[in-house]
């Protein structure tokens, strides 16, 4: 599995405005000289990597802007061609930030949550790693140059099974995979050095701790089923010290993690949690809401309560928005009013039609996208103005079954202040 939920195991960062198609790659010119060029005519045509421009501006624009550094796990991200781990339809959406269905309820998650999970798992040549939730094998391929061993699990047998096998003709040959239940880890080939979790239990699996080798780390997102954390946890002392990181949303793990979750969302009463950001982590982070780009928390002037979030972008196109995920079941809610108080200064649309807006995009069973429609949407917002109230009624399409919400300027440049964002749900 993999975030979003990661959708599932993958985080839902799905794109706002509609995916551009890619045009056919551009090939780089090369300057070479006639002993090489002519060395190259004998031997084996080798395929052109169609894609390699894409990669290189996902993560420039997506991953290194956004605050990743590590060279290595750049290079990586550089070099694993993402597309082949997507479905192909999906191949020319492969370079955005967002998560894709791969089928079985899982997503392979945003490049830069398996970029930011990397690194925080600190990755050295000579670490045996356990992954739990291969989903696609995107994250084991990345993780592949990077370490010594990659041991990943799959609950899913479909997905297990096709990521093995995508992954040994990708000559992924330190990558170990198999299909069961990651509650229980890999014992056989315990103790590692690293291990992570591309999705989401409660709390964190006992024979994890058990499997992670003294001084070794661990990153899991871990909460409720709409509002987790990531986590890195160190063993000291045979003890896990946890350090806090940003919000996450992933899938729930299954297997023996679900039987034993404590809370499980209402799917006849979605709630927005903490829309007036008066619940924050201590780092200007408002709980509740995840793949927070660009946006600072603020009291002078509240509207409502004492705290309001403001995203500010002087950079066309770039992301300034946040994500809260939430249940949603078509068959017993049949519409949601949505109301918020906003302001604008100096907001112009970014290219390609980026616009200050909130939207909610649904998911049926499938965790598969459901077209949004102008109707699905609150403003698009510019200019400048004063705080004001707005609301919508939202029908809900009767296959949803959870739906992710998202606000921000989304690519435009300004300011746009929110604050006082509510939800009530109609029975159908």
């Amino acid at each position: 599995m993999n975030s979003v939920d990661d959708r599932p195991n993958r985080l839902f960062p799905l794109s706002f405005r509609r995916v551009p198609a890619i045009g056919l790659a551009r090939l780089a010119g090369v300057a070479i000289g006639l002993a090489a060029l002519f060395a190259h005519s004998l031997a084996p045509a080798q395929p052109r990597d169609r894609y390699a421009d894409e990669r290189n501006k996902m993560v420039d624009e997506e991953i290194a802007r956004e605050g990743i550094k590590n060279p290595a796990v750049l290079k990586s991200m550089r070099t694993v061609p993402r597309h082949l781990f997507a479905k192909s339809k999906d191949a020319k959406a492969a370079y955005h930030d967002q998560a894709l269905p791969i089928g079985h309820k899982q997503t392979i998650s945003p490049p830069f949550i398996v970029a930011y999970m990397t690194e925080m798992l600190d990755p050295h040549p000579t670490d045996v790693v356990l992954e739990i939730g291969t989903g696609s094998g995107y994250q084991a391929a990345v993780l592949s140059g990077l370490v010594k061993e990659v041991y990943t699990i799959e609950i899913v047998p479909e997905l297990g099974k096709s990521a093995a096998k995508l992954l040994k003709d990708l000559k992924y040959e330190n990558v170990h995979a198999k299909v069961g239940d990651g509650y229980q880890g890999w014992p056989e080939h315990a103790p590692f050095d690293k291990i992570i979790v591309t999705c989401s239990p409660e709390e964190v699996p006992e024979p994890l701790i058990e499997q992670l080798k003294e001084g070794g780390k661990m990153i899991v997102p871990t909460g409720k089923r709409y509002e987790q954390v990531f986590y890195l946890f160190e063993k000291q002392k045979g003890e896990l010290v946890k350090t806090r990181l940003i919000p996450a949303l992933f899938v729930p793990m299954t297997g023996d993690a679900e039987k034993i979750r404590k809370v499980q969302p209402d799917p006849k009463h979605p709630e927005i949690n903490n829309g007036s950001f008066e619940t924050d982590d201590g780092e200007g982070h408002p709980v509740g809401w995840h793949y927070q780009r660009q946006l600072t928390l603020e009291s002078k002037g509240a509207p409502e309560g004492e705290k309001f979030v403001t995203f500010n972008n002087q950079v066309a196109g770039r992301s300034a928005m946040m994500l809260q995920g939430m249940t949603m079941d078509g068959r017993a809610v049949g519409s949601i009013k949505i109301s918020l108080r906003v302001r604008g200064d100096d907001i112009r649309n970014g290219p390609g039609g980026d616009q200050a807006a909130f939207v909610i995009q649904f998911y049926d069973g499938n965790r598969g996208p459901i077209a949004v429609t102008s109707e699905q949407l609150i403003g698009p917002w510019d200019g400048s103005f004063d705080w004001k109230k707005t609301s919508r009624t939202i029908l809900v399409p009767r296959k949803a079954r959870e739906a992710i919400v998202r606000v921000g300027l989304n690519g435009a440049t300004g300011a746009l202040s929110i604050d006082d964002i509510r939800l009530a749900a109609e029975a159908r």
